[in-house]
């Protein structure tokens, strides 16, 4: 295969035309992520199996003829574990790839595990080790040196060789279907809206507090948000989130009271003291009718640990039936998804085609029937 080293927009539209006659490309990206929101782009590499091309763009200022291929449907791309690939083409490109399939959710369903990595897939269908030492090194300086340039082309060309048997044994299995649906569904929540309004109940230990703290937090936590967004800096770099628990709980009028706050960070009231007080006045004009309700604790429903013992033993049972292990059938997080939305514990419940046991293939495998015994109360589970 030719290596290419695409620098300039001339040769990135060139590459990007004999791409989108290529029935597959394997593609990954590297990128930097330490101290902002959104990942900062190092890097993109491509191969169709005649070329494995690096994408620099560092120097490149227009990626559109790479975000239309990604748009292309007539070309099949696969990557590797793509959440945060996902998340570049999001920031980056505002691109929502299409006819895209994960390499680490097709072996998924041949049964390694939920999170094999790169590295382990290479070695178990080619035997060849690869080195990663390169994984976290700076992509966005220049020069590149020669040892993160073998990693990045390694990382497509690889990728693209081995491919083809992994499709094929999918292929043989009935999972091909279901592992397609899966990617598609970590695209739609990878590319859903953000709602700032309900991030508060993502802060550690917010179930704790009352309406009107809450709403305190509410606040609070939008408008770090926000100046994440507007900063692109971590959430944590804007506020820590005791420093906004403190503060929800006990609502200080003052930077001086905020100092004397239990588990409030000196440097946020330092950096952000005086905006967080804004905030915080914001908040109290609030009228209690509109406060947030109380969080209820799944954990702490009556029933709860007996019911997703049920459960659990029930997706295992499902799973031996279907030659499958039990965490690709339902993880934990997905049991608990359900079981909110069954006990009607959101604020905004979600509709049964957004509960991911009860929806797609799931849904016909085992989902029709868990909704069944729900309405019995799992009395027959």
């Amino acid at each position: 295969m030719e290596d290419l080293y695409i620098a300039d927009n001339d040769s990135l539209q060139r590459l990007c035309q004999q791409l989108a006659q290529a029935k597959i490309i394997a593609i990954d990206t590297e990128f930097v992520r330490t101290r902002t929101l959104y990942p900062k782009l190092g890097l993109l590499q491509v191969c169709d199996g005649k070329v494995v091309a690096l994408i620099d763009p560092i120097s490149i200022d227009d990626l559109s003829p790479f975000w239309q291929l990604l748009t292309n449907p007539e070309v099949q791309k696969v990557l590797h574990a793509c959440s945060e690939d996902l998340e570049v083409f999001l920031t980056q490109g505002n691109c929502r790839p299409v006819n895209l399939i994960d390499s680490q959710v097709m072996m998924s369903f041949l049964g390694h595990g939920l999170s094999i990595g790169y590295a382990a897939m290479v070695k178990h269908y080619l035997d060849i080790s690869l080195d990663k030492s390169d994984s976290r090194t700076d992509w966005t300086k220049r020069p590149l040196s020669q040892s993160q340039l073998d990693y990045a082309r390694a990382d497509v060309s690889y990728l693209f060789e081995l491919f083809p048997k992994l499709a094929q044994e999918l292929a043989a299995t009935p999972w091909q279907k279901a592992a397609e649906q899966e990617t598609a569904s970590m695209i739609d929540k990878k590319f859903a809206p953000i709602n700032a309004e309900q991030l508060y109940r993502n802060v550690k230990m917010s179930w704790r507090l009352t309406p009107k703290q809450l709403n305190n937090l509410k606040y609070l936590a939008k408008w770090r948000y926000q100046q994440a967004q507007k900063r692109d800096l971590p959430l944590g770099f804007v506020a820590k989130d005791h420093t906004l628990m403190g503060l929800a709980q006990h609502a200080p009028k003052s930077t001086a009271a905020m100092a004397n706050i239990e588990g409030v960070e000196l440097q946020d009231i330092r950096h952000k003291g005086k905006a967080m007080l804004a905030v915080l006045k914001q908040a109290a004009k609030v009228d209690a009718a509109d406060y947030p309700e109380k969080i209820k604790r799944l954990d702490e429903y009556p029933g709860y640990k007996q019911t997703y013992k049920k459960i659990k033993n029930f997706i295992a049972q499902q799973a031996k039936k279907h030659q499958q292990q039990p965490e690709n059938l339902a993880s934990k997080k997905q049991i608990n998804q359900f079981l909110t939305w069954h006990y009607q514990l959101d604020d905004e419940p979600l509709t049964t085609d957004a509960i991911d046991i009860l929806s797609g293939w799931r849904a016909m495998l085992f989902g029709e029937q868990l909704l069944t015994f729900a309405k019995g109360n799992f009395s027959n589970l």
